[in-house]
């Protein structure tokens, strides 16, 4: 078994402190800010820990006053907070939560946030949007910002690409808070996350160049590494030749692509992806088809084979902005954004009941044939 949560710790002393007589009924409880102090933990772990507390029977809270331990306690001997410090009672919904994405975008992003609102409006609940423009330490200082102000009773967060992962992220985890991944997980981190099963997409998608009849499909993408999204469409992509019966030597990867990266969709980071694509397809004129990751990696891939002496080979890729008049251009995966949004709401709810939610839940995705 592992360490209690940061928040169970706080009850665990709050708890101690009444047995021990220190705190008598009607006394006031350390505040929020004065518990984070004391524990070196976010508001939001704090803040979570005494309403664990209130919904057990133990405390008080008024609002503009602090929280106070009950006249009359229930028995502290035989009180179920659960095996990490979650009581069973029923917990108030929370009053608003925040969503921290890197941007939205009609190709990916729009959707998502339209159902984190929509689910929030069903339930009353205020949303606060940040976004983080794919930087890390933006996103670490958003973070930070939310949880030490208290305004938000829980985090929905869309992780930016890495090479580590954020520390004020890691906090919030550790500290117990509620909080939901979305679009991806980080490996080995025991977090809440919903997304697509980005694996079997990337085999679905590759499967379909394969069937008809592209031997060499290369597989485009930023640099895999920390990003589980992309490590799971590499792993799809490899599966479909393997399922196949195919070659390994038949693959073909271009995965140093910067257009997905951080401040590199400019004028000078799309003309450098665009000759690094131009060199990777002189270097493999037997690619025939590229599943790319991203809708503006795809962009990129076919601004570069535009000049290719024949027939262009055909490009694939993650999502599509939707057109009804003309249709998608790409033919391509899209994923389920609106019911990872509104399950994320919903994941984030049952932490704040105290219920057990799985570490890692999918939605589902769709192929979509292309017009170009």
């Amino acid at each position: 078994m592992g360490a209690p949560l940061l928040y169970a710790q706080i009850c665990d002393f709050v708890l101690a402190e009444i047995r021990a007589g220190s705190l008598a009924p009607g006394a006031r409880v350390p505040s929020e800010m004065e518990l984070a102090e004391r524990f070196e933990v976010s508001r939001i772990t704090s803040k979570r820990a005494l309403e664990v507390l209130r919904g057990a029977g133990v405390i008080d809270r008024i609002r503009g006053k602090g929280s106070f331990v009950v006249p009359e306690l229930p028995d502290l001997d035989t009180l179920d907070l659960g095996g990490t410090g979650r009581a069973k009672a029923a917990a108030p919904s929370p009053s608003a939560i925040a969503l921290v994405v890197p941007d939205v975008s009609e190709s990916y992003g729009l959707e998502l946030l339209c159902g984190v609102e929509e689910r929030c409006a069903e339930h009353g609940i205020s949303l606060i949007v940040r976004r983080t423009r794919g930087l890390q330490e933006v996103e670490e200082q958003v973070i930070e910002s939310l949880v030490d102000t208290g305004r938000a009773d829980g985090l929905i967060v869309f992780p930016v690409h890495g090479e580590y992962y954020n520390a004020s992220l890691l906090r919030v985890i550790l500290g117990g808070s509620p909080l939901v991944l979305v679009d991806r997980y980080l490996s080995g981190i025991p977090a809440c996350a919903v997304h697509t099963d980005n694996e079997a997409a990337a085999h679905a998608l590759t499967g379909r160049l394969l069937e008809q009849g592209h031997r060499h499909v290369a597989f485009v993408s930023s640099p895999p590494a920390n990003t589980s999204s992309i490590e799971e469409r590499l792993a799809g992509y490899r599966a479909a030749y393997t399922s196949r019966g195919l070659s390994a030597a038949d693959q073909r990867m271009l995965t140093e692509m910067g257009g997905a990266l951080p401040g590199a969709f400019t004028s000078g980071g799309v003309a450098a992806d665009v000759a690094r694509v131009a060199r990777f397809h002189a270097a493999n004129p037997d690619v025939t088809a590229y599943m790319v990751c991203e809708y503006n990696l795809a962009r990129i891939v076919e601004r570069a084979l535009s000049t290719v002496d024949g027939p262009p080979p055909v490009v694939t890729c993650f999502d599509s902005p939707q057109d009804p008049i003309a249709g998608p251009h790409f033919t391509h995966i899209r994923q389920g954004q609106r019911e990872m949004g509104r399950t994320a709401v919903d994941l984030l709810l049952a932490q704040v009941r105290g219920e057990d939610v799985p570490k890692q839940s999918t939605v589902p995705f769709e192929l979509i044939e292309g017009t170009g």
